[in-house]
């Protein structure tokens, strides 16, 4: 009996011939918005226990740095500087100090895999994580505001102005800080790098610029918080400047932009290696 290739039979189809299977799709990419609204819902309920301790440390550090200063400053740009620089020092302390250290500690234990394993863009990540600890500064700079302006005797007309400032404040100290834990080598400098620059928030922010030098000024215009204790100490006057209030705040949503980028970019960076 002699064999017959399956090719030459009528209707005959080879097995290599036969349509290979289509692959299973995948599933759709994930977005940026639902992706950064679940890492702040998770963000935000862990760290709500373990950081409130920490922000009313913050809050009661304005508030005493207020007081202190009430026996130096008695009234008019100055004490409407210290009070702006105090509520401003509340979102540093928490959007610059603690999110360098958190993703120092991430970055050193291994805890970026896991986000690395998760379908979100970095962006969400850094978003997220900035947002809820960024949320925290709420209650503190509220509190804080409104104590330095019955302490000093300023008008509480337009405290709604920190609708504003903490967002866009809070996002470029955010940036920042996630910047510096995420590219610091060891958790330790990212600590160190989180509180130098909590350091200069409190003594470029609340100190009067009248009283500082002029290299200290210039070195005060690099530090992004000091556009957003510009633009709230503007609102304190009687006829505030509201182009100029507009500027500052500009800025700091300028900058809040380009580092929350650098922090994207950061955590891209730590993930890979």
């Amino acid at each position: 009996m002699s064999a017959v290739p399956a090719d030459v039979v009528p209707g005959g189809v080879l097995a290599a011939d036969k349509a290979a299977p289509e692959p299973a799709a995948l599933g759709p990419r994930a977005r940026l918005w639902p992706s950064l609204g679940a890492v702040y819902r998770a963000q935000l309920s862990r760290a709500r226990v373990a950081r409130i301790p920490l922000l009313f440390v913050a809050t009661f550090q304005s508030v005493g740095i207020m007081i202190l200063m009430r026996g130096v400053v008695d009234g008019g740009g100055e004490a409407q500087a210290v009070v702006a620089g105090s509520a401003v020092l509340v979102v540093a302390f928490v959007a610059l100090n603690l999110l360098a250290q958190y993703f120092g500690q991430l970055r050193a234990s291994g805890g970026l895999d896991h986000y690395a394993t998760l379908p979100v863009p970095p962006a969400a990540v850094v978003l997220g994580a900035a947002g809820a600890y960024a949320s925290f500064t709420v209650p503190g700079t509220v509190v804080t505001a409104v104590f330095g302006c019955v302490l000093f005797g300023l008008p509480l007309a337009n405290l709604w102005i920190l609708v504003a400032v903490i967002p866009l404040v809070g996002a470029a100290l955010a940036g920042l800080g996630a910047a510096l834990g995420l590219l610091a080598p060891r958790p330790e400098l990212a600590t160190l790098l989180g509180q130098l620059g909590m350091s200069a928030a409190l003594l470029l922010g609340v100190l009067p610029p009248e009283r500082m030098p002029e290299a200290v000024r210039l070195a005060r215009d690099l530090l992004p918080s000091t556009y957003g204790v510009e633009a709230f100490a503007r609102t304190f006057g009687a006829h505030p400047d509201w182009p100029r209030v507009l500027a500052d705040l500009a800025v700091c949503g300028v900058v809040g932009g380009i580092s929350l980028a650098v922090a994207a970019w950061a955590y891209r960076r730590a993930a890979v290696r």
